[in-house]
């Protein structure tokens, strides 16, 4: 249960704590899971509000619970200005536990967040003493203190207590930032089985204005799904294709039916970088802005 304040934390950083001064602002004590659209929403205006109005601060850290700091990180670092450096950080173990991470990653981040090498770098997550891009930072194990990686990238650098080191210069926001008025539209992610029949998407269809299908390896799915697939597309609605494999991205090399080509050919939207968890924010974030794309997005 979420019990700390943001003083409280500080109070706890032990031989962690940096030495910078912090201000604290307690905005909200949810579990991660808790937090909906409304809520993700309402953060993003408020460190909107902070990082672009009259008097900055120098950085801002924002303590998130695990589960679901992914999509928050992207949604931040697709559509927040680059300069003020904005840090996530969490924890795999609570507070009670002899191994709990939680003053290591907030001292890591704290140090991130002052560090004028991280200015220009936009969103990052620090965690377990790596520095990752909000774009690419994924939860890949659900128990494991170095719990978060970049299947689609690269770590941006380290912290320790002996300070930040980045491995390039800033690469500011990649493709752009995006301007949705909101994150309203209704976006699924539909798992597919073996010899699925599309029954799920069919179900879905009326329901989301768009939709994540987590295909197989390169982006192939059964045959028995591709009728529901046209459907969405003749509905005006998109489909974006992502895999559920951790690493790598789909593809258009298998002419079969259900083959990863043909559902290109059809317009399916490949997802590119992206686990489906993220490719799933970029469409609502895409469609609350009024984009349309293709391509490799």
């Amino acid at each position: 249960m979420p019990a700390l304040e943001g003083r409280d934390l500080l109070a706890l950083l032990g031989d962690q704590d940096p030495g910078i001064p912090v201000e604290v602002e307690d905005w909200e004590r949810l579990p991660a899971v808790h937090r909906g659209p409304a809520e993700l929403w309402a953060l993003r205006a408020r460190l909107e509000a902070l990082v672009a109005g009259p008097d900055p601060p120098t950085g801002v850290v924002i303590t998130h619970g695990t589960d679901t700091l992914e999509e928050t990180a992207y949604l931040l670092s697709r559509t927040l200005p680059a300069e003020v450096p904005v840090v996530l950080t969490g924890a795999m173990r609570t507070s009670s536990d002899a191994d709990w991470d939680g003053p290591r990653n907030l001292g890591h981040a704290i140090r991130v967040a002052a560090e004028p090498a991280s200015r220009g770098r936009g969103a990052v997550v620090v965690f377990a003493g790596r520095i990752l891009s909000g774009r690419d930072a994924v939860k890949l194990d659900t128990f494991s203190l170095e719990a978060f990686g970049t299947p689609h990238g690269t770590p941006l650098g380290t912290v320790d207590g002996d300070g930040v080191r980045y491995t390039g210069p800033p690469a500011g926001s990649p493709g752009g930032r995006v301007r949705p008025a909101n994150l309203d539209p209704r976006v699924a992610i539909i798992p597919l089985e073996l010899g699925d029949d599309g029954r799920l998407l069919e179900l879905a269809r009326p329901r989301f204005d768009g939709v994540v299908v987590e295909a197989f390896g390169r982006g192939n799915v059964p045959p028995g799904v591709l009728p529901s697939v046209r459907r969405w597309i003749e509905d005006g609605k998109p489909v974006v294709l992502a895999s559920r494999c951790p690493f790598g991205e789909v593809g258009g090399e298998y002419a079969f039916e259900g083959g990863g080509g043909q559902l290109l050919a059809l317009g399916v939207i490949p997802a590119g970088p992206r686990a489906s968890s993220v490719a799933r924010l970029e469409l609502i974030i895409c469609l609350a802005a009024g984009l349309r794309y293709g391509g490799n997005g």
